[in-house]
């Protein structure tokens, strides 16, 4: 029987291979992986089939180790359902792994559920057992296969959209929505410059509307990203179903044997746009490592890369908004961005985000001049006008099936607004017709913009603060 340990020759080979997948310090070395591991550019940049256990960036050892820790939690598997746990094609890369491991007494045949060595049912052994426990101390992640850290960030890179925002386009991507034109004509250039953008105001007037509209239009439509990063030898899960969007099915199982489509460790997503509010910390804002199952989990602006990330309601997080505020500064200034593992190493990592702050508070309690100064674009979203909130009741009452009655809308304002001295909010309408529709509902009267159902709602709605 083999040893189940590796030999000193081989743990040099991978460590070696570990380094020579992690580290592209040459332009040279830069083209290479870049011919070996992608095509194309922008949003037409694609991974490239893999044909071999050479074309992952990996090492057989590496991927043996996977495949015992799937094979120990599940038991047993086919070779098609090994390659589809791990997101490598069966013939070139995993039918090579499970040679490995036989001739090591890791794994045994125990039948077969149809034509090809795809088709057997693999067990693991107790030889297979006792190598998965030793691979499990030192991260118990069983899932895709990762891709090198190095191809990840020039994958990133390759994937970086030039934004070029038009007037029609952003007047698509805000049709639904009833802006300021000075507002209107602020947000574009923001937009365009694909930096950071601060947007302030008093809260309920659209800041956090206008920003997801701006992102699920104008950053246009899909980038590949992988389901997890190695390096060297650490885990890092990237893909979120919470926060990515797929655009592509993923094939019905068998398709592990398949060899011309795309890398598929990478999965193909809509660009994101993350958005996070109280709950961000410094914390989170770092490698998230899981010390029961040793890997670690990507930050929220690493997920938002080749996206937006928008940070709702800032100066109210747990955290001083001056120290989240320099937390940024190299980030917006260099275009890359450092993490630390557990053991105190630090990452480079590309920071392709388009960064948005949104707040309601002052932005001289929040800020001071040497950071806004490294802010491009910094937009007020007022309070809209009588006229403009006008247009939205109208909106919102077609969209509600509430019949318009521009009489009824001169009492609302002078009674519910004028009278109270009160600030007209965009989020008003919508918030007053649904206290319209649910007490016409309950007295069982016509859902119809009557004083009564006016005067109810709105005291239902409103909040006298001493």
């Amino acid at each position: 029987m083999s040893s189940i340990k590796p030999t000193a020759a081989q743990l040099a080979q991978q460590q070696a291979a570990r380094r020579q997948t992690s580290q592209a310090t040459t332009p040279q070395a830069a083209a290479k992986a870049e011919d070996r591991y992608g095509i194309g550019i922008g949003e037409d940049w694609m991974p490239r089939p893999v044909g071999s256990i050479e074309d992952t960036g990996l090492n057989i050892l590496y991927l043996s180790e996977l495949v015992l820790k799937i094979l120990y939690f599940s038991g047993f598997k086919s070779g098609y359902a090994i390659a589809e746990s791990i997101k490598l094609p069966f013939t070139g890369v995993v039918d090579q792994v499970m040679e490995f491991l036989k001739r090591e007494r890791m794994v045994e045949v125990k039948g077969s559920g149809g034509f090809g060595e795809g088709a057997y049912q693999y067990v693991i052994t107790g030889t297979g057992i006792e190598k998965a426990r030793e691979a499990m101390e030192r991260s118990q992640y069983a899932g895709p296969a990762p891709v090198p850290l190095d191809v990840y960030c020039k994958a990133i890179r390759e994937q970086h959209k030039n934004l070029m925002v038009t007037q029609e386009l952003m007047q698509r991507a805000l049709t639904h929505l009833v802006i300021n034109k000075k507002v209107f004509d602020k947000i574009g250039p923001a937009v365009n410059s694909g930096r950071s953008i601060f947007m302030y105001g008093p809260p309920g007037n659209g800041k956090t509307t206008i920003s997801e509209a701006v992102g699920r239009v104008v950053l246009g439509q899909g980038m590949y990203i992988p389901y997890a990063i190695d390096i060297d030898g650490q885990i890092v899960r990237v893909f979120d179903s919470v926060n990515h969007e797929p655009l592509e099915q993923e094939e019905a199982p068998g398709t592990g044997s398949g060899r011309n489509r795309p890398d598929p460790r990478w999965v193909k997503i809509r660009r994101p746009v993350i958005m996070v509010g109280g709950e961000l910390t410094l914390e989170t804002l770092d490698l998230v490592y899981d010390p029961i199952n040793k890997y670690y989990e990507a930050p929220f602006q690493v997920k938002a890369n080749g996206g937006m990330f928008l940070i709702d309601d800032f100066g109210r997080q747990q955290v001083r908004p001056r120290d989240l505020l320099n937390r940024w500064i190299v980030p917006l200034e260099k275009r890359i961005d450092f993490l630390t593992l557990a053991n105190g190493r630090k990452i480079e990592v590309p920071f392709d985000v388009l960064i948005v702050f949104s707040t309601n508070l002052d932005p001289r309690d929040l800020v001071d001049e040497a950071f806004l100064r490294r802010i491009r674009h910094k937009i007020e979203i007022t309070d809209p006008s009588y006229e403009e909130f006008r247009q939205i009741f109208m909106r919102v009452a077609k969209a509600r099936g509430l019949p318009y009655d521009d009489k009824m809308m001169a009492y609302l304002i002078q009674e519910w607004y004028i009278k109270q001295n009160r600030n007209l909010r965009a989020v008003h309408p919508r918030d007053i017709i649904d206290q319209m529709k649910d007490i016409s509902s309950y007295l069982g009267v016509p859902f119809e913009m009557s004083r009564d159902l006016i005067d109810r709602a709105c005291e239902a709605y409103f909040v006298e603060l001493s």
